[in-house]
């Protein structure tokens, strides 16, 4: 059973505990953490341990935030045990990555512009975390690995780490493409991102608001709706992956 938010008052601040981060170490499973799973044409895998990927995800980040006029930062950030590194490859080459984040005691890194925004769902007790680090090579990019992509990433965050609250932050000129396609909202104000040196907005999305969108759309033949969640898979072969993450 997917877990449901946990109330007000039941969750110290990520500043008091390090719960996220105990949870982290453990919840998968070894032979979750060299996870991959093979599409047409395409194969998406969990990266922090797989070594010969790391300077393909460092130059992958590069090429693509500096074609968009961005700074780069930090292209080979060591993994912790709160970051879940993903990424997509045809045969050898790596064309998209992003990183799953989990909440600790030194915060996300989104609390850099937007601590207040993100505090305050941490006061009425959200488990939250964030994407980052996100690069797609246009040229191979397809609405069917961003699903891929961020069903894993929905698998890893609600049903396995158990976070309440997703954040990313994107340029503002893309706020829309994730409204439409994965419904999160913009909650914080434009700024001046100082990593990449450009303009940012916060945007957010419930893990109930997902259940509810995957129930809806995942696995069925939907044309009402443009969602990524109608790629997604089906419920019942997103509790197969968990179990093959965790098990």
């Amino acid at each position: 059973m997917i877990p449901e938010a946990i109330p007000p008052g039941q969750l110290h601040l990520a500043e008091s505990t390090n719960e996220p981060e105990q949870r982290a170490r453990g919840a998968l499973s070894e032979a979750g953490r060299q996870f991959a799973m093979s599409r047409d044409g395409y194969h998406i895998r969990l990266a922090n341990d797989f070594n010969p990927l790391q300077q393909q995800i460092a130059g992958l980040i590069e090429r693509m935030y500096s074609t968009r006029g961005l700074m780069v930062y930090h292209p080979e950030l060591a993994q912790t045990d709160r970051q879940t590194t993903i990424v997509a490859c045809r045969g050898d080459h790596l064309f998209a990555t992003l990183t799953l984040g989990l909440d600790a005691a030194s915060g996300l890194m989104a609390d850099m512009l937007y601590s207040p925004e993100i505090n305050a769902v941490r006061a009425r007790g959200g488990r939250v975390c964030e994407v980052t680090r996100m690069a797609m090579d246009p040229e191979h990019n397809s609405p069917e690995v961003m699903a891929d992509i961020f069903q894993l990433v929905y698998v890893l965050a609600r049903r396995i780490y158990r976070m309440t609250d997703l954040f990313i932050e994107v340029h503002p000129r893309h706020a829309g493409f994730y409204r439409r396609m994965l419904g999160y909202r913009v909650v914080g104000d434009e700024r001046v991102c100082p990593r990449v040196g450009a303009p940012a907005v916060l945007m957010h999305m419930s893990q109930h608001e997902a259940d509810e969108l995957i129930a809806l759309h995942a696995g069925k033949d939907s044309k009402s709706t443009r969602s990524l969640y109608r790629l997604f898979s089906s419920p019942a072969e997103l509790l197969a992956l968990q179990k093959k993450l965790t098990g």
